[in-house]
């Protein structure tokens, strides 16, 4: 059945791409994009490389969309035969990875094949591509969206969902209404207050396969999984505010120990704002809300839905070495935010201003009472109490950010970060690691053409490897070169370098880099998913293109 679907997305597209570029005075528009990453891998046993088995190892993607006035088609070709590590136990194989049909008007638009949707914060459905993760969670099938009336949005959809080169065998359906109220109030707009409130279900149909707990007792898996979301957002002047809800039916699956807990998350955010000033605190909490499209799998790429880690994605290298991975299984996570702009000419402005930001992040385990009666799988599992804490603190960081501008052409951000970080909770073993982390960041602009930025960080601690330490120098030379050379040493344990030299190279929509040298193995994150990375070692050439 999934066969069909992609076969007949293909077809269609075709001709309904011509019959538009036929229309008058609709036109048609061809995008897409290449992008290849190239590893020469050289083995290294001091940094505990991989052996390989090719000389040659790519990730690589190519995408064409042809849009028109009223008709899109699009499609995508992944080349992984030899991926990069990582990659090689998932992704390898080579092939069309994605490809798409759509119709769409003022008031509706149909896609037939692959696509992606997110319903409210995601707590529910969220499908997306982040190739620096392996993420492609895509459903093939059917989305619809309409817009009936005004200030009303619509949606449907069924698929199954992508796991790299396959198909998970449940179906995936559900529904999305989303109301802009103050598209009906003149008092709400006349007072600027804007007020939408959402809904969505979805439903995964999943065959039960005959699961047993001992050689007496088969578990009795459901073959129908709904998940619900509410959701009300109201921003009036530099106040806005969201509340959020989701629940899920019985899911016993291998996330949970295979019990029939009900999962749930709540979520409230609020954030304020003016010039010079902005403000933001969050809180969630999570119970038992792994939703996945195989009941049976681990990892990344089955899940239905996604859960935000409320914790910075930080990009200097030694604030990403512990990035923090949300837990499924529960969890109590805070954030907050204030950044402050201190006005030029003032005490602590100085002559250019100084920008101030302070976010801390805490995240904590729920409570949690474990069953001992002997029937824990043919009940909750356990009892929870929703406002208690459990007994461990999964992830806490306090950071401290400077930006300061010092002369016309020199620019300084300074960052202080104080980070826990429960290694065994994250990662299965290490306990918990303790880290002061220092930043200075400088960037001269010799010229409009020539920029020199370096850094130097400092990650100080006396658990895991103990301290690290990183330098680096960026020159750019507008509009065309870039030239990075880095390292990040580990002064605490293992006494190794992890050098990187490269080449940038940028002409119109065409970006060409090179390079050699050593990367650490670590996890690689985003939005609180994480990707375990080997170290590796070798030259480096990575090609982007966009049309």
């Amino acid at each position: 059945m999934r066969t069909y679907v992609a076969l007949l997305a293909v077809m269609l597209a075709i001709p309904m791409a011509m019959t538009a570029q036929n229309e008058g005075g609709s036109g048609v528009t061809v995008t897409g994009s290449i992008q290849s990453d190239v590893l020469f891998p050289q083995e290294d046993e001091d940094i505990g490389t991989m052996d390989y088995d090719h000389k040659v190892l790519t990730n690589s993607y190519a995408d064409v969309h042809v849009m028109s006035k009223h008709v899109d088609a699009g499609a995508r070709v992944e080349f992984m035969r030899f991926p990069l590590p990582g990659f090689e136990n998932d992704f390898k194989g080579w092939g069309l990875a994605n490809i798409y049909a759509k119709m769409h008007t003022d008031k509706l638009e149909v896609t037939l094949g692959n696509f992606y949707e997110q319903f409210g914060s995601g707590f529910i459905l969220r499908t997306y591509e982040e190739r620096s993760l392996g993420v492609d969670n895509s459903l093939l099938g059917a989305r619809v969206m309409a817009k009936p009336l005004k200030g009303v949005t619509v949606k449907a959809l069924s698929g199954w969902q992508r796991r790299y080169w396959s198909y998970n065998d449940a179906l995936v359906s559900g529904g999305d209404l989303q109301l802009s109220i103050d598209q009906w109030s003149k008092a709400l707009q006349d007072n600027g207050t804007y007020l939408s409130l959402g809904a969505s279900m979805v439903n995964k149909h999943e065959r039960p396969e005959e699961l047993m707990w001992d050689v007496n007792h088969r578990l009795n898996v459901p073959e129908n999984v709904n998940a619900f979301d509410f959701r009300a957002s109201l921003q009036k002047g530099n106040i806005s505010v969201l509340a959020e809800y989701a629940f899920k039916t019985q899911d016993p699956s291998i996330d949970n120990q295979f019990i029939y807990r009900k999962g749930q998350v709540a979520m409230l955010s609020a954030s304020y704002s003016k010039r010079g000033m902005s403000l933001l605190l969050q809180a969630k909490r999570s119970d038992n809300m792994a939703f996945r499209s195989n009941r049976m799998e681990r990892g990344i790429s089955s899940y239905i839905n996604h859960m935000p880690a409320f914790t910075l994605d930080h990009t200097y290298a030694l604030a990403a070495l512990y990035p923090y991975a949300t837990q499924p299984d529960g969890e109590w996570a805070y954030q907050a935010e204030l950044g402050y702009n201190f006005k030029r000419n003032t005490f602590l402005g100085g002559k250019y201003g100084t920008n101030v930001k302070v976010n801390f992040s805490h995240v904590h385990s729920i409570d949690k009472n474990i069953y001992e009666d002997g029937t824990a799988h043919d009940t909750n599992g356990y009892g929870s109490a929703f406002w208690k804490w459990g007994d461990g603190m999964y992830y806490q960081d306090l950071d401290i950010q400077v930006d300061k501008r010092i002369t016309k052409a020199f620019k300084l951000n300074l960052m202080y970060m104080n980070q826990f970080y429960n290694k065994t909770v994250i990662e299965g073993e290490g306990g918990m690691v303790h880290s002061d982390i220092f930043v200075a960041d400088g960037k001269y602009k010799f010229n409009n053409k020539v920029t020199l930025r370096g850094e130097l960080q400092y990650l100080a601690t006396n658990d895991d490897e103990g301290d690290w330490a990183f330098a680096l120098l960026e020159l750019s030379v507008l509009p065309r070169l870039m030239f990075t050379v880095s390292d990040m040493y580990n002064c605490g344990e293992t006494d190794l370098h992890y050098y990187q030299g490269l080449v940038t190279f940028t002409y119109g929509a065409h970006r060409l880099q090179a390079g050699y040298g050593r990367t650490r193995a670590g996890y690689n994150c985003s939005g609180g998913v994480c990707r375990y990375v080997p170290a590796t070692k070798g030259f480096t050439l990575s090609y982007n293109y966009n049309f």
